[in-house]
């Protein structure tokens, strides 16, 4: 059973406005380890890893969504707060709330508007 490990899961995630994203998401605080061609790969701290992929197709980015489970959500949105992508970008920070599910979390809408969904267990 033990060569059924998985190392690392990447989505692929979309962006209409390729070198804008790639900015939002430096900006957002992700690092960006490498990009060539249409694609560039972006991480925060080891455990979080996506692919920005410069796909053009607004009808799929509006429907993607990313679920990013942290340990303090109260920071991460002043994180994301004091960063200023909202204004500089022109997207959509809500507020946190509790869900139905056991989780507080709060929205972060890109500039290709792929939703981010930050969130922590309740306590």
């Amino acid at each position: 059973m033990s060569n059924l490990r998985v190392s690392e899961l990447r989505a692929f995630v979309p962006a209409t406005d390729f070198e804008r994203s790639r900015q939002f998401y430096q900006d957002f605080g992700f690092t960006m380890d490498w990009s060539e061609g249409e694609l560039a790969y972006f991480h925060f701290d080891d455990q979080v890893c996506f692919l920005l992929q410069d796909f053009n197709q607004p009808s799929f980015a509006s429907n993607f969504m990313m679920h990013m489970v942290v340990e303090d959500v109260d920071a991460w949105r002043q994180r994301v707060v004091d960063s200023g992508i909202a204004e500089k970008y022109g997207v959509r920070v809500t507020e946190i709330e509790s869900q139905p599910w056991g989780m507080r979390d709060f929205l972060v809408f890109d500039p290709s508007g792929v939703l981010w969904r930050i969130g922590a267990d309740e306590a």
